[in-house]
Parts: structure tokens; C-alpha cells; sequence
């Protein structure tokens, strides 16, 4: 994995190749390389590191080819060089191929390639796949494809193209995501809309076992056993517009800053202040089941799970109903017991994310009701869910999920808050609830304000390799996030704790050399953590805490605080969130990272 662009059509296919492959840049990657079909010839160029570096390697090279595929890799077999970087070719090179995923039987299909004569050049496992097609060639290239696909194991995301069919490339998906732009006497394929967007909104989605045979003229679906799908072409809603930075140095400042807007656009037309409650469309065909269920399960994966860690509390709260979360990853292989009166809510941004697509088809094949909350519409886990709830976020290119992250998080209010309607919140409480749901965007715009101050403290904490997150209640699941933003831009050792866990073990890392960022806003549990904050500075620990204007009790326990308006406990957490995601940032700033596009991490986890 990670980015796939595709182009069949009128205009020389490099430039727009080239362009795709930019858009996809912030999934993160190691090497880039494009395979064309020239004079007949597969030609392939390709190189270790950014695209810039490609387009070093072409500068001076005259290609009017098409026809072409291109690729940035993220490693998962084999090291990040020229070789093993994608498009890969067959003995002959008369076919090319870039491919998403992991072929997880490719040692013996390797094996059994090389007892047959063929010969490797690179270390992926991606390369077994087009000598399977070498291998398997018998005059029709989709025949070839279709016997290829029965024998891997795996997930794939493909496009195949072949000197011999210089007229037409094809696709083939299961498990890694893959989508078809319809312009003018041309086609675009590619692993995200974002590769497309500059060029059509017109779209055609694949699913998982599904081929394209794509022509200047035209496309068509099929099974592998050859039987045809009717595919409906869908529009992109957002523009070109809405990927670029907006003047801000990172795509990740524009998404923090976008999260007033973010957020009213997942609450517009939601909220009933009259009846106290929220109207989630999505959902209307359930709401009998979601009243009479005895239980919820949330299943998802990093930054979304610490969502889910919030609606677990939020839906114990407000509607009663006893609450679960579980780790995408592990819920998929554990047996778990999923009843048939049980919702399970799959919660992930890009719609994408395999583990928690198969939690999702786990959870459907034990009879229970999956319904899902992502950002992307169109997506395979949307396509896939009973039903589901989009959070309207817009585009989130920084891969470190900001934006995403505090609309999962008010969708899953406005569900808690939809089914203690339901069940037993009144009236009055629920009109409360609402009228701090609709504060949240100004709230929000306040907390930006401290920006300046929290790049200061980013450039003490810059200096550190080691920190702590504290937060107990609805602020625990934030400490997680505030320290998993932390590690992933700026690769700073941080950890999340509940504040009351300091105590059985991490205490003993406390000295002047370990930061600890608490969350320390008024709730039920102020008193307990201010404790817990007078233990570290005990212990000559340095602390910096998040808290209410005007708070004096913890800043005299404080070597630095952040203030954020008071708000009710329930959001808290999207409040709370919005000073650590600029911490996080301004650290990493400041000691030189890539913010954007952290190492090792991939915007869309489309592999295990």
C-alpha cells in the first residue's frame, strides 16, 4: 500500500499521474513509480522517497502515453528502495501492476513461480501477483486476472495494465479500497477520492470481489465468474478547494482550526431544542431496536476508539443502556458474543479501516444490527453497515485525525442524547443537553484563542522524549488522545493513564525530567485529581494543566496551565481535546517533524 492512481483516456497520462499521486501524499509513504504504455512498450520509472524525487527522474524524459498506472508504497514486505517499489512487471514486461494490501500466502506462491522459471526481482509480495498472471496468460488478460485472484490470499486493491491491451486497464478489489472517476473520454482509478476530485465528481465505488474493465469509452463491473454488476454512479460533494492548506504551514493547523465549522456542520439540522432531542436521519430505521436493546458494543480503531471510550460513558449516562468497546482488531478474532438484539456501532474516519471492516462483518455474520459512524460518504464501511450516521467533517488529510475526531465524538452525544430521549432523560434535561451541543462551536473558537500561549509551552516540552497523560472521567479517554497525538507527529514516548492509576506503577516515573499534562476541568472528580496533581509536584515533577478560566486551586499546583471555558462534563472532551491536538502540533514543530505525514503511519490502515 498506499496510493493508487490509474488514467485511461485523450491527454498524456504522466502529468496527470504525477498529480494523483501528490493528492494522495498525506497517507503517507516510502517510494513513488508510474508504468505507462509507450510505443507499445511498458516503461516504468519509479524511485525510492517523495514524488518530487519521480518527478526529478522524469523531468527531462518526453512520455505521451494515455495509458498508465502509479503508486506510492508504504513498506510492509521488503525495505523502501528503487526495486522494491511499485508498479512491478512480469519476465517479459508486457504487463504492469500496483497493488494495496498483503498477499499473506505469497511465499509459496513465490516458490511455486520459481520452480515454473520465473524470476524476482524485488523483495514485496506484490510481485508474486503479476507473475500469476504471467503464469496463468492464456490470450484473455481478465481470464488471467480472474484464476490469478482465486489463488492469492490476501487483500488487494489492483490495477493491471498490459502492452498488448494498450485500449484498457483493469481493477480488482477485495479489502482495500478502490473507486473509478468518470470524465470526458476518460477514466480516472485510484485508492482515494481525493486523486479524482480536480478532474470529475462523477464516481463509481468497487466492491470487494469486483473487476473493472476500464476503456476510454466506458467501464464494466464484473464478478469473477463473469457475471455483471450494475454500478451506480455517485457525486463527490467537496471540492478541490477543501484539500488544499488555505494558506496554513500544515494541513493538520487548518483541520484544528476548521473544527468550528467541522462541528456545526455535524450538528446542522440535527438538534429538536423543543423536544430536547437529536433527529439522526440515518438511523430512522431502527429506532425501535436501538430503544429496546440491552446492549451497545462500539468496536473501532486508534483515535476513533478513543471516540468510542467517550460514547461508551456518554450512552451509560444519558440513555442507560450497559455500553462495551472493543478493539476493532481484537473483536474480529476473539469469538465475541454478539446477540441478536445487540447494537454494534462501527466508528472509522475514512470508512476504510480493515480491522474494523471486519468487526463489522463479524458482528453482521452473529445476527447482530451493525450500524456505522464514518466521514466518508461512499464508503465500504458505509456501503456495508445496516445503517449509520455520517459526521460531515469534510476532507481530513493530516494523518493525525483532529477534525474526525471531535465530530465522532458529537455524533456519539447526539446518539446518547437521542436514546436517553427515548428512554428515561426528560425533557428538561434533554433541552439542557442541546443548548450545550449548539454552544460548542463558539466554545471552541475561544479555546483557538490560546494558540500563541500553548506554542510557548510546546517549545519547553519540544526538549523532553517522555510525557504523561492524566484525566479521569470523560477526560480519561482525552489523556489517551492528547498522548497518542503526541507520539504520532512530534515521536515523543507519551502514554495516557486515569489520574487515580498514577499510583499502581507510573508514579514511579515522576521526576523534573517527566512532563505530566492533566486534565483538570470541574467535574465530579476535581477534588481527586488535583490530588493526583499535588502527588507528582511532589515528586519535582513538572505539570501542566488544562483548566477552567479562572481557576486558581489548580494553578497554584501548576508549573503551566491552559484555560478552557467551563462546560458540562458530557463536552468536556471536545473541549478539552483542542489544546492537546495544538500542543501536539507545535511540538512537532518544533523539534522539525514532518506534521503531516508522520513516519511509519498511513491516513487509511487498509491492511492487518
Amino acid at each position: 500500500m498506499c496510493g493508487i492512481v490509474g488514467y485511461i483516456g485523450k491527454g498524456c497520462a504522466v502529468p496527470i499521474l504525477v498529480d494523483g499521486l501528490k493528492r494522495l501524499e498525506y497517507r503517507g509513504y516510502d517510494s513513488a513509480g508510474i508504468a505507462l504504455v509507450e510505443n507499445g512498450s511498458i516503461v516504468i520509472e519509479k524511485t525510492r522517497g517523495k514524488v518530487v524525487e519521480l518527478e526529478k527522474l522524469i523531468a527531462n524524459k518526453e512520455y505521451a502515453g494515455t495509458l498508465g498506472v502509479a503508486h506510492t508504497r508504504w513498506a510492509t514486505h521488503g525495505v523502501p528502495n528503487n526495486t522494491n517499489a511499485h508498479p512491478h512487471t512480469d519476465c517479459k514486461n508486457e504487463i504492469a501492476i500496483v497493488h494495496n494490501g498483503i498477499i499473506e500466502n505469497y511465499k509459496t506462491l513465490k516458490a511455486y513461480l520459481e520452480g515454473k522459471g520465473h524470476c524476482f526481482t524485488s523483495d514485496t509480495d506484490t510481485e508474486v501477483i503479476v507473475h500469476l498472471f504471467e503464469e496463468n496468460h492464456n490470450g484473455s488478460l481478465f481470464d488471467s486476472i480472474c484464476m490469478t485472484l482465486s489463488e492469492i490470499e490476501g487483500t488487494y486493491g489492483l490495477v493491471i495494465i498490459s502492452k498488448n491491451e494498450p485500449d484498457r486497464m483493469y481493477a480488482a478489489r477485495k479489502g482495500s479500497p478502490l473507486l473509478i472517476g468518470k470524465g470526458d473520454g476518460e477514466f480516472i482509478i485510484a485508492s482515494d477520492v481525493a486523486a479524482v476530485v480536480k478532474h470529475t465528481k462523477d464516481i463509481i465505488y468497487l466492491d470487494d470481489g469486483e473487476i473493472a474493465e476500464v476503456r476510454r469509452d466506458g467501464f464494466l463491473v464484473k464478478m469473477a465468474n463473469k457475471e455483471k454488476v450494475s454500478k451506480k454512479i455517485q457525486q463527490i460533494t467537496w471540492d478541490i478547494e477543501m484539500i488544499e492548506k488555505g494558506g496554513h504551514p500544515h494541513f493538520m493547523l487548518k483541520e484544528i482550526h476548521e473544527q468550528r465549522s467541522s462541528l456545526q456542520n455535524a450538528i446542522r439540522g440535527r438538534l429538536n431544542p423543543n423536544q430536547g432531542t437529536a433527529r439522526l436521519d440515518g438511523l430512522l430505521g431502527y429506532m425501535n431496536k436501538l430503544k429496546n436493546t440491552s446492549r451497545i458494543i462500539l468496536t473501532s480503531c486508534g483515535t476513533s476508539w478513543h471516540a468510542a471510550l467517550i460514547g461508551e460513558y456518554l450512552i451509560e449516562e444519558l440513555a442507560g443502556i450497559p455500553c462495551e468497546v472493543e478493539y476493532a482488531s481484537e473483536f474480529r478474532y476473539r469469538n465475541p458474543v454478539v446477540r441478536k438484539d445487540d447494537i454494534v456501532f462501527v466508528i472509522s474516519q475514512s470508512g476504510e479501516t480493515a480491522d474494523t471492516l471486519g468487526a463489522l462483518r463479524e458482528a453482521k455474520q452473529k445476527g447482530g444490527t451493525v450500524l456505522g459512524i464514518c466521514n466518508v460518504v461512499g464508503s465500504t464501511i458505509a456501503r456495508e453497515c445496516d445503517a449509520g450516521v455520517y459526521i460531515h467533517a469534510g476532507p481530513e488529510i493530516g494523518v493525525a485525525s483532529t477534525k474526525a475526531f471531535t465530530s465522532q465524538v458529537l455524533v456519539l452525544l447526539m446518539v446518547a442524547l437521542m436514546l436517553g430521549r427515548m428512554r428515561s432523560l426528560s425533557k428538561e434535561e434533554g433541552r439542557a443537553i442541546v443548548k450545550e451541543i449548539e454552544s460548542i462551536p463558539s466554545v471552541i473558537e475561544k479555546v483557538l484563542k490560546n494558540d500563541d500561549k500553548i506554542k510557548e509551552i510546546g517549545l519547553r516540552l519540544a526538549a523532553h522524549n517522555n510525557a504523561l497523560y492524566l484525566g479521569r472521567g470523560y477526560n480519561f479517554p482525552v489523556a489517551l488522545e492528547g498522548a497518542l497525538k503526541l507520539k504520532e507527529i512530534s515521536y515523543i514516548h507519551a502514554e495516557g493513564y486515569p489520574a487515580a492509576e498514577m499510583k499502581h506503577g507510573p508514579i514511579a516515573l515522576i521526576d523534573e525530567n517527566m512532563p505530566v499534562i492533566a486534565i483538570a476541568t470541574k467535574d465530579i472528580t476535581y477534588e481527586k485529581i488535583m490530588s493526583n496533581i499535588s502527588e507528582i509536584k511532589a515528586r519535582r515533577g513538572w505539570v501542566l494543566s488544562i483548566v477552567n478560566s479562572g481557576d486558581v486551586k489548580i494553578k497554584e499546583v501548576s508549573d503551566e496551565i491552559i484555560e478552557v471555558p467551563e462546560s458540562k462534563p458530557y463536552v468536556t472532551p471536545i473541549i478539552n481535546v483542542i489544546p492537546l491536538q495544538l500542543l501536539a502540533y507545535h511540538v512537532a514543530v518544533a523539534r522539525g517533524c514532518n506534521v503531516d505525514q508522520p513516519r511509519n503511519l498511513a491516513k487509511s490502515v487498509t491492511v492487518e
